[in-house]
């Protein structure tokens, strides 16, 4: 008897996507691409910047795009006009053109980062604060 009276209901949760647009969202508008490529132009996000374009011209999913290596874009350390990408989920080859400045791109991350054929191209590094040493993990 003593229970029922000291419990009190709990409070209602509240859901974490009410008011907030769900589902499909609009593709990018041209402006939108363009803004977002100044953007990381100015703030010198060289990685995130070849990363955009990469992803952008060859309309892959992210994980494709995470999973790409040096040789399938750059196979003579130049990047290649054409690539050709295997998708994860369809196991389908996709061939795509990459533009002029998603080259230029390409080829300023290789030069900033000295990738190698064989590894891959999106490959990012911690620092474990603790250690002091390098930590390297995922792609």
């Amino acid at each position: 008897m003593q229970d029922q009276v000291n419990a009190t209901p709990a409070p209602k949760r509240v859901p974490w996507n009410k008011g907030k647009l769900t589902g499909a969202k609009l593709p990018l508008r041209p402006k939108h691409v363009w803004s977002i490529r100044t953007k990381l132009q100015i703030e010198g996000r060289t990685r995130d910047l070849a990363m955009f374009n990469l992803a952008i011209d060859s309309k892959l999913r992210g994980c494709d795009v995470v999973a790409i290596r040096v040789e399938d874009v750059a196979a003579g350390g130049y990047t290649a006009d054409r690539a050709t990408v295997r998708q994860r989920k369809t196991k389908r080859p996709v061939r795509f053109e990459l533009s002029e400045q998603t080259r230029q791109a390409v080829d300023n991350y290789l030069k900033a980062t000295s990738k190698r054929p064989g590894e891959f191209l999106f490959s990012w590094r911690t620092f474990c604060s603790n250690f002091g040493e390098a930590y390297v993990d995922g792609r």
